[in-house]
């Protein structure tokens, strides 16, 4: 039975936005990146992967469509690369994740923060808008505020940070005023479906996360404060008729992970208190905890649970599944629930460790499961 879709995202089931770049798309931006191919030429196969990767989610019966991240190298640090003030460069030692470290870019202040009067992702959001149908809506994924202050804040960076800002509070400001810009400028352009991807919360509650950031447990619950008064201030800003999402996960690169733990030692703070629409959330296995915490999940809100995981092509059991979607329903009523992988497919230009062909089988997995429970 086919599942009822609307232009507000979350839907039944669901998807977080990344996908696997096509073979084509990655051979040309090596060639772009050793200077052998034009940016023209780069944008002309990039609009052509995901002019095709749109007609594979509307034929998947997505009601959300995205660009899968295509013109990204990662994430989340291309959005930081478009305001001014950020640099980056070619990482020596990159970031530790579980058994590799994620080669990306080290990115880091350069000067203030500012909005350069146009983004880059603006653009992007208008392609894929004009390739929405009668069912479909597209949806912008960046990272939220707090990721892009943790990665200016964390003790590996934070040297370099007070060189041009000494006052924690003149940073948060001025890194709020980017983003209302920037909403403003994709709000103008139509989006109406926006998602913010935060994985400080995933640090937060890791067994480690006082070696992370570089504190105790008191400097830890003024962290989370720290991190919800940034978002809040962006959301408490938002425009009529736009939706903000949050996917919070413990890190997704090249199958690997970041992070461990549950999120009962965030839940007072994010399910609670972060004003965001609804809620994406990493369920995939033991490393996300129970559903217990759902129970703090503000009135209203949705939860799209992250169930099925992009980090292995072996299909999850059904039954298993919706045997874990009716636990979670103990917690929060079944129509405030969902259905999604529980991350993207290819967080960074590498991408995890599974064909397209199962990749699309992941898909459709949720799909099956969420028109059963729900269709």
């Amino acid at each position: 039975m086919a599942i009822p879709y609307d232009k507000r995202t979350p839907h039944r089931f669901d998807v977080v936005g990344s996908f696997l770049r096509p073979a084509e798309l990655r051979q040309a931006r090596a060639a772009f990146e050793e200077g052998h191919l034009g940016q023209d030429e780069l944008t002309h196969i990039e609009d052509a992967a995901i002019r095709e990767l749109v007609a594979k989610e509307q034929a998947a019966g997505l009601g959300t469509i995205t660009d899968g991240e295509f013109r990204r190298l990662t994430w989340h640090l291309d959005f930081m690369w478009g305001f001014a003030g950020i640099g980056h460069s070619k990482t020596k030692d990159g970031l530790p994740f579980h058994g590799e470290a994620a080669k990306i870019d080290d990115t880091y202040l350069t000067g203030s923060l500012a909005y350069k009067g146009h983004h880059p992702f603006v653009d992007h959001f208008r392609f894929v808008q004009d390739l929405e149908d009668a069912n479909t809506v597209s949806k912008l994924t960046i990272p939220a505020p707090a990721q892009f202050l943790e990665q200016l804040a964390m003790p590996f960076a934070l040297q370099n940070t007070r060189r041009y800002y000494a006052d924690d509070q003149r940073l948060e400001d001025d890194l709020v005023a980017c983003y209302q810009a920037f909403i403003q400028d994709v709000y103008d352009a139509g989006c109406r479906n926006l998602q913010f991807d935060d994985c400080s919360w995933g640090l937060l509650v890791d067994p480690h996360a006082e070696q992370f950031f570089g504190t105790d447990a008191a400097g830890i619950e003024r962290t989370k404060e720290r991190f919800l008064q940034v978002n809040n201030r962006v959301l408490d800003a938002r425009l009529e008729g736009l939706t903000i999402n949050t996917h919070v996960c413990r890190g997704n690169f090249h199958s690997t992970w970041a992070c461990e733990g549950g999120y009962d030692d965030v839940a007072g703070t994010l399910f609670a208190r972060e004003h965001v629409d609804n809620f994406f959330l990493e369920f995939d296995d033991d490393r996300s905890g129970g559903f217990e915490p759902l129970a703090q999940v503000a009135d209203g809100k949705k939860v799209v649970l992250g169930l099925v995981t992009t980090k292995s092509a072996q299909l999850e059991d059904c039954g298993q599944v919706v045997a874990r979607i009716h636990e979670a329903e103990r917690y929060l009523p079944l129509e405030r629930l969902c259905l999604s992988p529980q991350c993207g497919f290819a967080s960074c230009e590498i991408g995890n460790k599974l064909s397209e062909e199962q990749q699309w089988a992941k898909v459709a997995l949720v799909r099956s499961i969420a028109e059963e429970v729900w269709g």
